[in-house]
């Protein structure tokens, strides 16, 4: 037991940041400040400009990022282009014909590599464009933590696995949170997401007219809401229409989801899943984040960094790709 007052302050102290350091050795929000100190601002650029002709890029960055981290971790094997020797996660059923972006991703790399060679890896570029997008998009800002390096590998069979599905049940949402070490409070923030970006009919026209092969809508459906999706999306169509997530603010990542949520007006199943399920624990977190911004911001930010760190590659794991579509010497 310390009996000088200054030395058990500086003891504890010299405690907390080891704990720290322990805490979050792998990753760090100074990893690229001497190797790249204008990443921040290179990412930033390149989003804005990509946001000011495609309102709906940030919400596809975010997406990018998301359904990265859930197959084999956030190691940017989402960007690996088919090749003799990789299955590319790109044609999973959640990725093919609907994952876009990976043409501002490449210019993101291509700036970067321009000032800072050899030293940003794909998968940092993913987790700060998602970052830059929700602070374009009105959103919240957090520090994000850096150092991850690039995969050598995809799995398109895992990304089938792991991606939650837009008719998930609460339980299959959650139960595939659970599998990436995230819990309902994480599930139920970044859903939140869904307050900007677009979806296919073809994810959701079961909803309108044959809900579980029962021949009726879903009854969850506001029957306004309702009306106006079934003028968008006939039942006969193509499915390739687009239409909005959030229908009060789509441009803006704001807390209005769960407005819309306890509305009835959830666009996908997954969705609507968290409010109207009856008895469910997320129904009070949708409550608190239709009722307060500050809690939604707070919440959402905490959640994608906790995300940002599954099974991320660090030291000499992977590698820091030159072009982020193809392992390097491909």
């Amino acid at each position: 037991m310390c009996c000088n007052y200054s030395i058990c302050v500086r003891v504890l102290v010299a405690l907390l940041l080891c704990a720290s350091v322990s805490i979050n050795a792998q990753l760090s929000t100074t990893f690229y400040l001497r190797t790249c100190p204008n990443l921040q601002h290179i990412v930033f650029d390149v989003v804005a400009k990509a946001s000011f002709s495609d309102p709906r890029i940030g919400a596809s960055l975010i997406r990018l990022h998301f359904h990265d981290c859930f197959v084999q971790g956030c190691d940017a094997s989402i960007l690996l282009n088919k090749t003799a020797t990789i299955d590319s996660e790109q044609d999973a059923f959640a990725n093919a014909n609907s994952i876009r972006g990976f043409d501002v991703v490449t210019k993101m790399k291509e700036s970067v590599e321009t000032f800072c060679p050899g030293t940003v890896s794909c998968a940092d570029i993913l987790a700060m464009a998602a970052e830059v997008s929700s602070e374009i998009g009105g959103g919240p800002q957090w520090k994000v933590l850096l150092g991850r390096r690039d995969s050598l590998t995809a799995n398109r069979s895992l990304a089938n696995q792991n991606i939650p599905a837009p008719f998930f049940t609460l339980d299959q949402l959650k139960a595939s949170f659970q599998n990436q070490g995230l819990d309902t409070n994480d599930l139920v923030a970044l859903s939140g997401a869904h307050t900007i970006g677009r979806a296919h009919c073809r994810v959701f026209v079961n909803r309108l007219y044959n809900f579980n092969n029962t021949g009726n809508p879903d009854p969850t459906l506001d029957s306004d809401y309702l009306q106006t999706l079934q003028e968008i999306c006939p039942q006969n169509g193509n499915g390739n229409s687009l239409t909005n997530l959030d229908v009060s603010t789509p441009n803006i990542l704001d807390n209005r989801y769960y407005s819309n949520l306890r509305s009835q007006r959830g666009l996908l199943q997954s969705d609507q899943e968290l409010y109207s399920t009856p008895g469910a624990d997320t129904i009070s977190l949708v409550d608190t984040y239709s009722n307060s911004k500050i809690a939604f911001n707070q919440q959402f930010a905490q959640s994608m960094i906790k995300m940002g760190n599954i099974g991320v590659l660090t030291g000499d794991q992977g590698e820091i790709r030159s072009h982020c579509n193809f392992v390097n010497g491909s």
